[in-house]
């Protein structure tokens, strides 16, 4: 029999994604592939990178998407079943609205699916599959198969994309994983990480983990295991991790050359609100300063758009980047996912002001009414912080505060700021 797993993006979301350089595919379809029996044929379509033949010879469609991209992918679907093949869909926005995504899909998977997905092949070839799969217990994370290396197909400047965590223990209320994966942290054996880590024949490693440090112990004990393998690596951690010099230390030494930091806000009551008190603005300095020590650049996250923010707040984040040596970062705009406990309380607020999921994308639209200032003053402060991040004054600042990555960053500052002149918002 023969399967097309499709990663989805909407035309919207990948001409937003051309101002951010680099773009790392998901994991989700190669490793779903892995998990499939051998009497299955797999292709594997990443709308990033290549268009999708609706006349393709296929038994079964299956679809991973995130909430922008809802829209577009049930057009997808009904082009699929119209042909008579029908289609599964999975991830980020199936989890959240599961009863929206049945409507146009043959099988929804909810939550995770290392089980679900064999069980529903196998309902499948039996012809009495089910309309929805929920895996009620947290996966096992032992003996997983490798991801298929044949059906990563994005350039996106690494030589490999794997995970060897899954979910976070924090629960901050703009977040979904707390919805996605309600069984919390987990993960892999160190050994069988270090395994895959091994295989990519690529120099630079992605971790698409959501806190890789958020067991210290564990994160020491990885780091140990890949540093023979003399590769480059980086991923996501909070900012506990830039406490722990041993950790750094191992970091450093096992191929980390940036790590990302979750920062969100440089207002304390902002992130208090949020539920993200254990960030303490306080301490970013050092945090930063000491993560640079090691000769590991800092990337950070950053959202506009809470309910303390006033215009002020684009200056305030300029400032402390700025003057912090903050290699890279990542605007959004604050964006309530449905099923959240942000998306609840603002609709329990009368603040929401759209459904069309579409415009949930964080960098183009305000789907909500924010307390202190406008929508267009939300959206006009978030694209002039974009600008001038990236601006050849800002990189000249910011850079020359760490020389950490500096071989690499300053190329990629100056490659963010010729894309963000040719495909940034006018």
């Amino acid at each position: 029999m023969k399967l097309l797993l499709i990663t989805a993006s909407a035309h919207e979301i990948r001409q937003i994604r051309k101002t951010r350089v680099i773009n790392f595919q998901q994991v989700t379809m190669p490793y779903l592939a892995a998990l499939t029996p051998a009497n299955w044929e797999v292709e594997h379509i990443d709308e990033g990178q290549e268009r999708i033949d609706f006349n393709i010879e296929v038994d079964l469609v299956g679809i991973t998407f995130h909430t922008p991209s809802a829209n577009h992918v049930y057009e997808i679907a009904a082009e699929f079943r119209k042909r008579g093949i029908p289609v599964a869909m999975g991830g980020p926005h199936v989890s959240l609205l599961p009863d929206e995504a049945e409507n146009h899909a043959d099988a929804v998977f909810i939550g995770e699916a290392e089980d679900t997905w064999k069980e529903f092949l196998a309902d499948f070839e039996n012809k009495q599959f089910k309309k929805r799969y929920e895996q009620k217990n947290p996966s096992s994370l032992i003996n997983l198969p490798m991801a298929r290396k044949d059906l990563f197909h994005r350039r996106d400047h690494s030589g490999g994309i794997m995970f060897a965590t899954r979910g976070c223990p924090n629960k901050c209320e703009f977040c979904a994983l707390a919805i996605m994966y309600s069984s919390n942290f987990r993960k892999r054996p160190v050994a069988e990480v270090a395994r895959e880590y091994g295989s990519f024949e690529g120099k630079v490693i992605i971790f698409w983990d959501d806190n890789i440090a958020a067991d210290p112990n564990y994160a020491k004990d990885l780091f140990k295991a890949i540093a023979p393998y003399k590769k480059w690596w980086s991923s996501q951690t909070s900012i506990h991790a830039g406490w722990n010099d041993e950790l750094l230390e191992l970091a450093a030494k096992s191929g980390c050359k940036q790590l990302f930091l979750g920062l969100e806000s440089v207002s304390q009551i902002s992130l208090d609100h949020a539920n993200k008190s254990f960030n303490r603005v306080e301490d970013y300095y050092k945090i930063i300063k000491k993560i640079h020590s090691y000769g590991i650049s800092v990337q950070v996250g950053i959202i506009f758009g809470f309910d303390e923010d006033d215009k002020s707040i684009f200056g305030k984040t300029m400032t402390f980047l700025e003057a912090a040596g903050v290699q890279n970062a990542t605007f959004n705009v604050l964006t309530p996912y449905p099923g959240t406990p942000l998306f609840k309380r603002l609709e329990s607020e009368g603040r929401i002001l759209t459904y069309d999921w579409s415009k949930y994308n964080g960098r183009r639209d305000v789907v909500f009414k924010p307390k202190n200032m406008t929508c267009d003053e939300l959206l006009e402060g978030f694209k002039r912080v974009n600008s001038q991040f990236y601006s050849l004054k800002s990189t000249g600042k910011r850079l020359s505060k760490s020389t950490a990555g500096l071989w690499w960053t300053l190329p990629l500052n100056l490659s963010y700021y010729f894309s963000y002149k040719l495909y940034g918002p006018k």
